[in-house]
């Protein structure tokens, strides 16, 4: 029992940031929590071998990261609709859905801990959800190399010992992921760039525009790239015009329809909405994650899967109530 609590003592701080670690390399929240729970077995199961012989950190880091590249070699890679192919030109046509499991996921809240980088290829925060679904195109060693050395600062002959092969080859394997990287992810403008309260009344005005079935208001808060996701749907849109035009004919059935609760995904702002059903009450439907810049919000990708709401703690329905 005294074993067990020193273990508990020792490890517990480090479980966020693991989870951070574990979601990078997964692409998905669900996934990382059981990955993190097996990490923190085997170090259960070897903590009267460990002996301190290295930080607790790079420790624990190192049995996570050795869970993760076995779960990668049973799991096909998560991506957006955007990592299958170009966008539709046809807001109108009927949708087609792919299985749950396909798709990548949101981080709930905003992990960033004080001891992980929040800078990555082009300095984005790491756990963004840009980069996390490009990341997810990266083949696994160089998934784990970019990470280790990119995000956590890892020495190029650690990893190695890791990955069991040499400095010249981790370095290699990171700079081939860079390039891929920087190929299919372009740079996104976020939170940081523009100030809070301009963020906030951007994003109410787009909550305003959804209860309200606005679509001017909808017009003026999105740019004129904005681009729209919709996980388990194959297609995607991109252009205001094709947004608007989508939202309009299939979403936007009336004021007072749908309630937006504001949340946090991924280090970025996200909304969750909620559907009325026949009772007045309003159900979980959709979780949004906002990219949002000076000019307007620049990407919308709507993970339409109510499952997610408890990982948010988001209430599993709301009360009767006027839109904004």
């Amino acid at each position: 029992m005294e074993d067990e609590d020193a273990f508990v003592r020792l490890t517990h701080p480090f479980r966020q940031e693991l989870l951070a670690h574990c979601y990078r390399m997964m692409g998905s929240f669900q996934d990382a929590e059981d990955l993190v729970q097996e990490t923190y077995v085997r170090a259960w199961r070897s903590y009267h071998d460990f002996e301190g012989r290295s930080s607790t950190r790079l420790w624990l880091y190192r049995i996570a990261t050795n869970v993760c590249l076995t779960a990668l070699d049973h799991h096909s890679r998560r991506l957006l609709p955007s990592g299958l192919g170009p966008p539709s030109d046809d807001p109108d046509h009927p949708l087609s859905v792919l299985e749950r499991s396909a798709w990548l996921q949101p981080l709930p809240g905003s992990p960033g801990d004080a001891t992980d980088p929040a800078v990555i290829v082009g300095s984005r925060d790491s756990v963004r959800l840009a980069l996390i679904a490009a990341l997810q195109h990266l083949p696994a060693k160089q998934r784990v190399a970019l990470i280790l050395r990119d995000v956590l600062a890892w020495r190029a002959t650690e990893v190695a010992e890791l990955l069991g092969t040499t400095s010249a080859a981790v370095n290699s394997l990171v700079q081939r992921a860079r390039v891929h990287l920087q190929r299919v992810s372009p740079t996104e403008d976020g939170p940081a760039d523009i100030p809070e309260p301009s963020l906030r009344a951007l994003l109410d005005k787009y909550i305003a525009a959804f209860e309200n079935a606005d679509v001017n208001a909808l017009v003026g808060a999105l740019r004129d790239d904005v681009a729209l996701e919709m996980p388990p749907n194959v297609e995607w849109f991109s252009g205001r015009t094709a947004v608007v035009r989508f939202l309009e004919r299939n979403v936007f059935a009336g004021p007072g329809l749908a309630r937006l609760v504001p949340t946090t995904a991924n280090g970025q702002p996200a909304v969750a909405i909620y559907w009325r059903a026949s009772d007045g009450s309003y159900r979980p439907h959709a979780l949004q994650v906002l990219t949002i810049t000076p000019a307007g919000i620049s990407h919308v990708v709507s993970f339409n899967d109510p499952e997610l709401f408890p990982a948010f703690a988001l209430a599993d329905e709301l009360v009767p109530g006027p839109p904004r």
